[in-house]
This record gives structure tokens, sequence and C-alpha cells, in this order.
């Protein structure tokens, strides 16, 4: 009992201390959360004080801020406001301006349309006087037209015509003179360098024409190699005649054989083969073809050789094989008797001789004179003239526009476009008509002398004309009386024209007028 009382006083006491304890530690916590709640109202105070604080300044600072744009934007506006109004005010000033000057304008306007109405009707005052002096001035100078008419005996249409003719006289009188003058003021200076220019460029070469014929001997060793030459029934003669294109002629003339034809080049190739057979005996048309193969390529090789030989002697160089093959076959081509190689490089070193003279390209000029006549190395296998020929020739392996121009300038087929062409026509007239570069059959020269006379004696007031110096010159006489001293010089150059025009002929010829006026008397 005691024990249940003992546990039960233990409970109690247990239950009083908790409740003690517990009331003790509400007690505590009510109190620590009544200062903690003090203390978060104070901090609450604290921190709605610094957010009112830092807000009143955030708000100070962006009201400042706002005053600052606004002042600025209005700053900003006032200036933009005085330019419009600096811009409306220069804009009202030129308007002003234009509308004094546009007042100013119409007030002369104004001055001038009066000016010309008053002159309007001065002029239609004057129009009428002019009216009335100009009938009297008309049938004042019918008056005097029709005493001129029965004084002169001629009416206004024949004195018209006669006063036309006298003053196309005087034009064409005054017009030969001043040709004339031109002409002498130009021969005055020019002759005289012309002259030195070309006499320096041929005394500079030394020229050896050979002539060529249609035809070439063959030496024979003895009368007997003749008859191996026809072979038997003549087979041997035709078949070299065949293979060759060339006709063997023999005949009386002894231990010789004479071989004919027109081609230079195949004349040559025969007459190597034919010295070939003959020296080495054995003559039959198998022989013969192989022969005259032979002699072809050897022909060939010797062209080429001679014409690089030149072009080695000029110091030209870049000429395309094809063309040194074609200027090669003018070694065995004439022209009146005159190389052509030969003349073709007499021609280039006078070229290049009086284009270093007068300052020009005399490598150039060289090249052009070389190949001015290349083309009459294909006349004989192609249809078309000498120039025609060349210059295509020229144009297709890339030759410079100086030559293509030279090659057709030289006949007048084209104008010359460069300075170097014209020396090169001058080279060509200087080596055709040197004395001893050319000759001509006896009737093609007659048939010329007589074709420059006939032409001379077709111009009015011509007595008489004579060809002098190989027909080089034309010496015209003409009847005083049809012919003035200033007519003579249109005359003389009328005649060169034709001349030029009607007429082939080498070099040049000189046109010479001469009138002549006598007096005769006797004393008896």
């Amino acid at each position: 009992m005691e024990i249940l009382l003992i546990a039960v006083a233990a409970v109690v006491a247990g239950a009083v201390g908790f409740f003690a304890g517990k009331s003790v530690t509400d007690s505590r916590t009510q109190a620590r959360l009544v200062a903690a709640k003090a203390t978060a109202e104070d901090e609450r105070a604290r921190i709605l004080a610094a957010a009112q604080q830092d807000a009143e300044s955030l708000r100070k600072s962006e009201v400042l801020k706002g005053r600052e744009e606004a002042i600025k934007a209005r700053e900003e506006w006032e200036r933009e406001e005085a330019k419009r109004r600096d811009e409306v005010d220069r804009l009202e000033r030129r308007l002003q301006e234009r509308g004094e000057a546009l007042d100013r304008k119409f007030h002369l306007l104004d001055e001038k349309s009066e000016a010309h109405e008053r002159r309007a009707a001065q002029l239609g005052v004057r129009e009428k006087q002019v009216e009335a002096q100009s009938g009297e001035l008309q049938a004042r100078i019918n008056d005097v037209q029709h005493r001129l008419e029965s004084l002169a005996g001629l009416n206004a249409e024949e004195a018209r015509r006669q006063l036309m003719h006298d003053m196309e006289e005087q034009a064409k009188a005054a017009a030969a003179q001043r040709i004339r003058e031109i002409k002498e003021e130009a021969k005055r200076d020019a002759e005289r360098e012309a002259k030195k220019i070309i006499s320096l460029a041929i005394q500079r070469i030394a020229a050896d024409h050979t002539a060529e014929t249609t035809v070439s001997v063959v030496a024979l060793p003895s009368d007997e190699m003749k008859g191996r030459i026809i072979g038997r029934e003549g087979r041997n003669i035709r078949a070299f005649e065949q293979a060759t294109g060339i006709d063997v002629i023999i005949d009386d003339t002894p231990e010789a054989v004479v071989l004919s034809g027109f081609d230079p080049v195949r004349r040559e190739t025969a007459r190597i083969a034919l010295e070939k057979l003959v020296s080495d005996g054995r003559i039959h048309p198998g022989r013969i073809e192989e022969v005259v193969g032979k002699a072809r390529k050897e022909v060939e090789n010797g062209m080429r050789e001679a014409a690089e030989e030149i072009l080695y002697e000029l110091g030209i160089h870049g000429v395309h094989p094809e063309v040194v093959k074609v200027l090669g076959r003018l070694k065995f081509r004439t022209s009146y008797g005159q190389n052509q190689l030969l003349h073709a490089k007499e021609v280039a070193i006078l070229a290049g001789n009086m284009a270093a003279e007068m300052g020009f390209d005399a490598t150039m000029a060289k090249r052009m004179g070389l190949l001015h006549d290349v083309g009459k190395g294909m006349t004989h296998e192609h249809e078309g003239t000498h120039v025609e020929l060349g210059y295509n020739l020229a144009k297709k392996y890339n030759e410079p526009p100086q030559v293509l121009n030279g090659i057709k300038a030289h006949h007048d087929e084209e104008p010359h476009l460069f300075p170097e062409s014209f020396l090169v026509t001058a080279a060509d007239a200087i080596s055709g008509s040197r004395p001893g570069a050319r000759r001509e059959m006896f009737e093609t020269y007659v048939k010329r002398l007589e074709k420059l006379e006939e032409i001379a004696t077709s111009f009015p007031g011509v007595e008489r004309c004579f060809a002098i110096q190989a027909g080089r010159e034309l010496r015209v006489l003409v009847t005083p009386e049809a012919v003035s001293d200033e007519e003579m010089t249109r005359l003389s150059e009328e005649t060169a024209r034709r001349i030029e025009a009607e007429l082939q002929y080498p070099g040049q010829i000189k046109v010479v007028v001469i009138r002549e006026t006598r007096a005769v008397d006797f004393a008896r």
C-alpha cells in the first residue's frame, strides 16, 4: 500500500513537474517570441524606411533625368525650329528676289515689245519706200540693159555666158599659176634633199644583173652524144621532154644541144639533168627519170639557198619557209631581162638606205622591198596578178601590215599607208629604170613611143611632140595662141595622168611642155 502510495505520489510529482516545466518552457518561448517579434518589427520598420528613402532618391533621380531630357528635347526642337525659320526666311527672300527679277523682265519685255512694234511700223514704211525705189531701179536697169544690148550687139543671156566664160578662163589661169608656184616651191625644198638621198642609196649598191632568155645551151663532148640523147626511135628524147616539160632542139650546131622553154625553173632543171646524163653516159628512160628528179631537188635547194643567203645579207629574220621558197623561185624569173631576185635585193637595199637617211625603220623597209614582188614566183602555177598572189601569200604567213601595204601600194592598188611604202615604190622605180637594168623588144619599144605621141597629140593646142631618151621623156610643143603660160602646167599634168592610166612602162616618163613665141621681121 505504501508502495502504491509512493508510486502514485511519484506519478503525481512527475505530472506536476512536467506541467511546471512545460509552463516555464512556454513562458520562456513566449518571451522569446515577443522579443523576436519586436526585433522583426524593428527590422521591418528599418527596411521600410530604407526602401522609402531609396524610392524617394530614385524618384528624384528619375525626375531630374526626365527634366534634363525634356530640356534637351526642347533645345533640339528650338534649334530645328530656328533652322526651319531660317530656311523659310531664305526661301521667302529668294521668292522675293525672283519676283523682282520677273517684274524687271516683264518690264523689259514690255519695252522690247513696244520697240518691236515701233520698228515694225518703221519697217513697213521703209518696205513700201524700197518697193517703190526697186520698181524705179528695175525700170532704169531695163532701160540701161536695152541700151547696152543695142550698143554691144549682145542680149543679156549672151553677155552672161561671155562673162562666165571670161571668169572661168581667169579662174583656170589663176589656178594654173598657183599650181605652178606651189610645185616650184615644193621642188626647191624637196628636190635637193630627194636627189641627195637617192644618190646616196644608189651609190651604196653594186648591181650585177644577168640577162636570162628562153633557151639554154648544153655543151656536148662530141656530136656522137646527140644520137645517144635521141635514143632508139627517139625514146630517150621523148622521155626527157616528158619528164622536164622542156623542148630539146638538136640541130647542126656542133657539140651543143639547145633547151627551149618559157619556165626558167624547168629549163634549169633540164639543163642540170642533161649535163649529168652526158657526163655519166648512161642515157635511157629509167635513168632519165631518176636524174631529172635529183636535178629538180638540186634546183629547189639552190633557189632556197639563194633566198636564204640574201636574207642573211640583208639581216632579215623570221620569214616563213614557204615564203622563202617562193622568193627563191625569183632566181630564175626575169622581167625585161632583169633578174627578179637580184631586183628584189636591189630594191631592199635602196629602200633601206633611204629609210635610214630619213630616220624611218630601215629593217622594215628592207623586208618590204625584198618581198614586194614575191608573187612573181607563183605566176607560172597560179591564176592572178603577181600583186594579188604576193599579197595573199604574205597575209597567209602573217607578214606585218607594212609588208602587205608595200606589195599592193607599189602598183597603186591601195593607198600608201606607211612612209616606208613610198620608199619601196621609189626604190622599185629606180631599180627598174636605171640604165642597163632592163631591156625590151624592139616592137614593144616602138609601140610604146607611138602611143606616147598619140596621147600627147590628142590634147587641143598641141602642135608637135617628140619622145626622146628611149621613151623616158616626152617633149610637147604647143601653139602659143591656143595655150597660155598658165595652161601649160595643166596640160603637162593631164598628159602625165593619161600616160599613167593607159601605158605600161618601166621607171618614169618626164613630160615637158614647150611654148615659144617668135616675132620675125626683115630689114631691106
